[in-house]
């Protein structure tokens, strides 16, 4: 399994930004391994990500172990909040 992080390397969202930089960090941090997809690169990406959420109005960061969704920035943020960030990216 690998942690895969849909990302956009040029929003405009403030907030976004700060997310996708939260969760890179603490996977950086803790030497988890993941691949960055970045949506910007193509529509089909941002339809790929969108269509594996089931939300067709899905933002980014959207974080997945392999073919598990693990969830959103708010999904990560209350797992961290519980002390279980591990169990967010299904380790």
């Amino acid at each position: 399994m690998s942690i895969k992080v849909y990302y956009s390397s040029v929003s405009g969202s403030r907030e976004v930004k700060q997310h996708q930089s939260e969760i890179f960090h603490f996977l950086d941090s803790k030497k988890i391994k993941y691949f960055a997809v970045d949506i910007t690169e193509s529509t089909d990406l941002k339809e790929e990500m969108r269509k594996k959420v089931g939300n067709p109005s899905a933002m980014p960061p959207q974080v997945f172990n392999g073919d598990k969704y693990c969830g959103d920035y708010q999904k990560f943020f209350d797992a961290v909040e519980d002390g279980k960030p591990e169990a967010f990216f299904k380790l």
